[in-house]
């Protein structure tokens, strides 16, 4: 079984959880369901308060998480 810890230990990837999406530890709480559930407008406590297994620490370890992955030297075409 692979695993993949990030740095911080909060964000997980395992290929037989949830299809190898990066989750929040402990969880199947997916890195991208917290980003769109922040991008529609959700607030961190509406979104704490519907899935209490997440800490605060775990939501802007989400938010590290994305910005390290945008920081990749990958070039963003039209």
């Amino acid at each position: 079984m692979a695993t993949m810890n990030f740095p911080d230990r909060l964000i997980q990837s395992r290929l037989n959880i949830m299809m190898g999406k990066p989750v929040v530890a402990g969880t199947r709480i997916t890195v991208e369901l917290i980003l769109e559930k922040l991008a529609a407008g959700e607030t961190i406590e509406q979104i704490l308060e519907a899935h209490p297994r997440l800490t605060r620490p775990a939501i802007f370890a989400v938010l590290e998480f994305a910005a390290q992955a945008l920081r990749a030297d990958v070039v963003y075409s039209k």
